[in-house]
């Protein structure tokens, strides 16, 4: 067996000559024989050892689901400032053989004891966010295991206690820690005074962990041992789950996470949420899930001449901003958990309403847009729940031509600040509306609710081309921001012909609201004068630590990247 090993690293751009094309659907057997006469996997993430430890898998035959555990359990020792197995994430899966696209759910979801005011005060406002993130209420059930379990069971290859080794290894070993951690370790969030992170990150000279000293995590390192012998039980029972109750549990302002919540967490299989852009479909997650939003976007952005502008053009930064506006006003209002309030998704995207809703962009920018009244539509609250950055998006291919597009999350920064096995928790109930009624006594669709998964705004997607087959995916890190995040990399990537790293790497633009906030040192002074001119005052704010991972087939060649803003790594191997 020969394999061609391909790496993008920094602002190169990945381009395969010779790459293998997913079969049609209508003829899934045939066709998988067809094109995989030179078989390829690949593996995008955030961190060059959670790319390695996906390719191991891959080079043993494991499938892209078997990598994907692999990847994110590497991610959780080695940036656990974004994901981990004490958070939750949103799985889009692409079936070679079937040619369907599925969602695999593993949002987290509010405890038994959850009520619609826990994160009020005596004064009946919601908490600083620096309170209500430090809590223990804070964390909601984990996801993200139980659901790569239930992955596994479908789509696994490899046997689940094979999957764990390196990172088994490298938690006992210790890792070299990067830059962008370092950074992260001596940054000044809420979280980086918790006793736990100071405790992790701290040498035994009393000095903060810095770029270049080797860190290692032997609890970690008897966790994920035990994870691979007992399976995902060795989270949802037993003396890990103990522990997760009592961390939750402990002070300040207490949880209510019982050892019954964590044993009866369940993910959810869903049909995926697919709309055209340009050529392809573009298939995301349902809600809670923000993937309605993001269509919606895309659709608005269609019915504009974006596509025949550039990167370089002021008024195509201007339809970008007013599009995502007008998006961010029906999904702060709408989008939850379907299984607690009617999302009106169909409304959302009728052509029709959307074409209404395109028309209220002008020639400058005004006051904030308020949400419409589409199809099907609930009455609301509207929502402006803080969602941080502490994410991270993976993509992963297996030779037989299976995709899984990955966004996953400890929600903030090391998550609520407390650890348990040498893994954070996540604070992902902060991602409800913290003020559940407005002025009126409405409730927002997003107010907390004992079982309930929070809104989220992770849009892991996967492409359709024209012919039915992959295409393409991406995804990105961002809390809120991420829709724009990808909005932007979807435009670059396919209406200005970029190759994937250069659309990933085009300057962030946030807008929601009446705020405007981006990399305001990335655009052209000439551009940022023009915006001004039309209403928009650029200000530097959420748009600087984007995660975005991305690739696209571009006639037969593979062309991926990573976010020049951190630290990963994209490396396809083809065997012939």
């Amino acid at each position: 067996m020969k394999v061609m090993r391909h790496v993008l690293a920094g602002f190169a751009a990945l381009s395969l000559a010779s790459c293998a094309t997913v079969q049609d659907r209508a003829a899934p057997a045939a066709a998988a024989t067809e094109a995989r006469k030179d078989a390829q996997f690949f593996v995008v993430s955030a961190n060059p050892l959670a790319t390695e430890a996906g390719l191991a898998v891959l080079r043993r035959g494991g499938s892209a689901v078997d990598a994907s555990i692999a990847v994110q359990a590497m991610l959780s020792l080695v940036e656990p400032q974004s994901s981990g197995v004490g958070g939750g994430a949103f799985m889009t899966y692409f079936d070679a053989r079937s040619g369907k696209v599925v969602i695999y759910d593993g949002r987290e979801t509010a405890p038994a004891g959850a009520s619609e005011g826990m994160f009020l005060g005596a004064d009946g406002k919601a908490l600083p966010f620096g309170q209500a993130v430090l809590s223990g209420r804070a964390t909601g059930v984990p996801g993200a295991v139980r659901m790569l379990g239930v992955a596994h069971d479908a789509h696994g290859k490899l046997k689940w206690n094979s999957l764990f080794g390196d990172v088994e290894r490298t938690a006992r070993e210790g890792f070299i820690v990067s830059p962008r951690l370092a950074r992260m370790i001596g940054a000044n969030f809420p979280e980086n005074g918790a006793p736990d992170v100071r405790a992790y990150f701290t040498k035994a000279d009393g000095t903060l962990m810095k770029a270049g000293d080797r860190l290692s995590n032997p609890a970690y390192a008897a966790f994920v041992k035990r994870l691979a012998n007992e399976g995902v039980s060795a989270l949802y029972k037993g003396p890990t789950a103990e522990r997760i109750v009592a961390r939750t549990r402990a002070a300040p302002l207490g949880g209510s996470m019982t050892l019954a919540d964590l044993a009866a967490y369940r993910p959810v299989k869903r049909e995926a949420l697919c709309g055209p852009y340009r050529v392809y479909l573009v298939c995301v997650p349902p809600p809670p899930s923000s993937g309605v939003g993001l269509l919606q976007l895309m659709a608005i952005l269609e019915r504009t001449d974006i596509a025949s502008r550039g990167p370089n053009d002021p008024q195509a930064w201007f339809l970008f901003a007013e599009a995502s506006r007008i998006m961010y006003a029906d999904r702060d209002r709408y989008v939850g958990d379907p299984a607690f309030v009617t999302v009106p998704v169909a409304g959302m995207l009728d052509p029709a309403y959307v074409a209404e809703r395109t028309k209220l962009i002008g020639e400058t920018a005004g006051p904030a847009p308020v949400a419409g009244s589409p199809a099907g539509a609930m009455v609301a609250a509207n929502d402006t729940t803080r969602e941080p950055a502490g994410t991270s998006h993976f993509i992963v291919g297996d030779a037989q031509g299976n995709v899984v597009s990955m966004t996953t999350t400890v929600e903030s920064i090391f998550g609520s600040g407390r650890m348990v096995d040498g893994f954070f928790l996540n604070n992902q109930m902060t991602d409800f509306a913290m003020q559940p009624r407005d002025a009126e006594g409405r409730l927002a669709a997003n107010a907390v609710a004992p079982g309930k998964r929070p809104r989220s705004s992770m849009t892991p997607l996967v492409l359709i081309g024209a012919d039915g087959r992959f295409a393409g995916a991406l995804g990105s890190a961002g809390g809120n921001a991420i829709l724009p995040y990808v909005a932007k990399s979807l435009v670059g990537a396919i209406d200005w012909n970029l190759p994937m790293q250069d659309a990933l790497a085009l300057p962030n633009l946030v807008a929601r609201g009446n705020g405007f906030n981006g990399e305001v040192t990335k655009f052209p002074p000439a551009i940022l004068e023009a915006l001004q001119a039309r209403g928009i005052r650029l200000l530097p704010g959420q748009g600087e630590d984007s995660g975005l991972h991305g690739m696209i087939w571009r006639n037969g060649r593979f062309d991926g990247g990573y976010d020049p803003r951190r630290e990963g790594r994209a490396i396809a191997e083809t065997v012939r």
